[in-house]
């Protein structure tokens, strides 16, 4: 049997790319609070056939560092206020909302994505993440972040109340009789008295089940734990990109064995590694860009970054020395997967901080042209290692409009991807089933 077809979605961090200070060689930093820019981007993603788009957020302003507020972008848009307005602004592709189960609340959340699923005829979707610093949990009452293993926790349990209040209203509950003035069927309403060890929820919901049943849900953990919530609950995974085919191939098959001993199907967990690619004409061109980029990233940007990934300050450090570093797997709690990754790096030779930090970052990106980049994410999804990929556009607008005119034509043409979209809700795009409600089923 064939494989479902390469699916993408459009990713976003800061407004002006991927990158830190992408803002530099993009469009005009001014506009990242235009409803305008926000609808270019979408129209340029939907132009290319991508699943969904997908809003990465977070819950403060970095910063812990001066440089962080100097040179980076702090500022961002509410996404499920700009995916409203960008769902009457577009016709197939979703809309992907971040979520933060550790500083948001069940009922609040499921309400919201029902609307923006009702308003969209059926193409909202939420990217669950418990949140990863101090800086958030201090604007929500708290000195300091939930432990990592409780965070987790109440992620899972936080999924099991949406989805048992999107279940509250059966399908068929409103029937809309003016004649009788029989609005809904009562024996259709379910009430959930949740009562757990985070959330205790009576429901019902104020507004009917979502168009999707269940708005698609994505994650991105890649800890032990992560995984295992992704493994029970998401539609589909974001993953780290880059690395051998053999180790995309290894956690591609990780993620699909979770998905099966849940009682799950393999292919109801589609994996979606991170593709953040530097497009030239010509490998030298991409280089080139590559070295432009990083060229406009002050050297204490690229510092405090790799400070930040590892939760210390580093600002005393001489950048040219040989750079140790005592690392806490256990007692870290902040995003395990990246400090990992940069455990990972120094355990294959010494690095001094300056070149340490220039390598995590130049591991951000895959350098290509548009033929080396495609036959990439060919490989990749011909041989096990994705589903489909988000890409993350080192630079807004340029990446991305570079990547629908030069590379999905060649995946198209290749015949992995598809040449229009399969429906008209995000369920039908990611090939997923709509699930039954539980009552009714």
């Amino acid at each position: 049997m064939s494989r479902p077809p390469l699916v993408f979605a459009a990713g976003v961090f800061y407004p002006g790319g991927e990158h830190i200070t992408g803002w530099r060689s993009g469009a005009d930093a001014s506009s990242y609070l235009d409803l305008d820019y926000w609808t270019r981007f979408a129209q340029t993603a939907e132009s290319g056939r991508f699943a969904t788009l997908f809003l990465a957020d977070e819950l403060y302003v970095w910063d812990r560092f001066r440089s962080g507020i100097e040179h980076g972008t702090n500022v961002r848009l509410e996404p499920f206020t700009l995916l409203s307005a960008l769902s009457q602004l577009t016709t197939k592709i979703g809309l992907a909302a971040t979520v933060s189960t550790t500083y948001n609340e069940p009922y609040h959340v499921a309400r919201k994505l029902a609307s923006l699923d009702h308003l969209s005829h059926g193409r909202a979707a939420w990217n669950l993440v418990t949140s990863a610093s101090d800086e958030e949990a201090r604007n929500f009452g708290r000195d300091t972040h939930l432990d990592h293993g409780i965070r987790y926790e109440r992620g899972a349990e936080f999924v099991d109340v949406v989805n048992g209040l999107w279940d509250g209203w059966d399908d068929d509950a409103f029937v809309f009789d003016k004649s009788s003035g029989r609005y809904a069927d009562r024996s259709k309403l379910h009430v959930l008295e949740h009562r757990g060890e985070h959330f205790a929820v009576r429901g019902p919901l104020n507004i009917p089940r979502p168009v999707q049943g269940h708005p698609p849900l994505f994650q991105a953990g890649a800890s032990e734990a992560g995984r295992a919530l992704a493994g029970r609950t998401a539609d589909a995974v974001f993953t780290l990109g880059g690395g051998s085919l053999a180790s995309g191939q290894k956690l591609y098959d990780d993620y699909k064995r979770r998905a099966l001993a849940a009682g799950r199907g393999a292919d109801d967990l589609k994996v979606l590694p991170w593709f953040s690619p530097i497009i030239g004409d010509t490998e030298a061109d991409a280089e080139e860009r590559f070295r432009e980029l990083a060229e406009l990233t002050p050297e204490r940007v690229q510092v405090d970054l790799l400070a930040h990934y590892l939760g210390v300050d580093l600002g005393e450090r001489d950048v040219d020395e040989t750079f140790t570093f005592d690392f806490d797997h256990e007692g870290f709690n902040q995003s395990k997967s990246g400090y990992k990754a940069i455990a990972d790096l120094l355990a294959q030779r010494p690095y001094t901080l300056r070149e340490l930090a220039w390598e995590v970052l130049r591991r951000r990106f895959t350098v290509g042209t548009p033929d080396t980049l495609a036959a990439h994410l060919i490989e990749r999804y011909e041989n096990g290692a994705a589903d489909g990929f988000i890409l993350m556009a080192p630079t807004l607008p340029d990446t991305l409009t570079r990547f629908v005119e030069h590379i999905v034509p060649r995946l198209t043409d290749h015949g992995i991807y598809p040449g229009e979209y399969a429906g008209d809700t995000l369920r039908e795009n990611l090939g997923l089933a709509r699930p039954a409600g539980r009552y009714a089923a």
